[in-house]
């Protein structure tokens, strides 16, 4: 029973983990060297089958949560390494194994499937709130301005964040997703992993807001 208690809790922070990766490691190592960010994949994806296969308990866990991980790390290193000027691309390129998530939600890779979905839930909704509040348009010209105007550039896009109306569906949709995920919260261990990545989404782009406002060259999109 203790070990079943520790284990409920240690799932749903890993996957706070896992989401806070890409913003700190990911970003700047796609920046750098995209083809080697992507293969970094294949680890992944064989350490994860390998402590499915042989690890007991939680380490068994771990490995089925870091497949779901790899594919979220592969669609996001595809994504910032070689289409990052185009954000309509986003969502379908991080969308790559949905098929492949929502065949796995009826298997023995069902926290991986959760995983993968839940983050994917969470990039869908930052796009879509980006879209409808108008600071989709301002991502094209920050990611492909001169380094030395990339900083002014994405200011103003966070400042654009901070007007009224984009500032309301912000935080409106802050406060539904934080519904959703306490709800998810009741519905046993699987479902807190999602409900952690979900919420640290919303986290993860408070951050990245306040990052574009007072350090830009931190915030990973530059």
């Amino acid at each position: 029973m203790r070990e079943e208690s520790r284990l409920a809790l240690s799932l749903p922070l890993v996957a706070v983990l896992l989401v806070t990766v890409p913003v700190f490691v990911q970003a700047p190592w796609v920046r750098l060297a995209p083809m080697g960010a992507a293969l970094f994949t294949v680890p992944l994806v064989g350490l994860g089958v390998l402590l499915e296969q042989r690890g007991q308990g939680p380490l068994r866990q771990l490995g089925i949560l870091l497949v779901g991980f790899s594919g979220s790390w592969l669609g996001g290193s595809l994504f910032w390494g070689w289409c990052r000027p185009h954000p309509l691309f986003h969502l379908p390129i991080e969308a790559f194994a949905l098929p492949l998530a929502l065949a796995g939600l009826t298997s023995r890779w069902r926290l991986a499937a959760s995983f993968y979905l839940a983050s994917l839930l969470g990039t869908a909704l930052t796009d879509g709130v980006m879209a409808i509040s108008g600071v989709m348009g301002f991502w094209p010209e920050v990611v492909s301005a001169p380094l030395q105007d990339a900083p002014l550039l994405l200011q103003a896009a966070a400042a654009a964040v901070l007007e009224p109306l984009p500032l309301a569906v912000v935080l409106l949709s802050g406060a539904l997703l934080l519904l959703v995920c306490r709800a998810l919260w009741q519905r046993g261990e699987i479902a807190r992993v999602a409900a952690a990545a979900l919420a640290t989404t919303v986290v993860v782009d408070g951050l990245f807001l306040l990052a574009a406002m007072l350090a830009p060259g931190l915030s990973g999109l530059i």
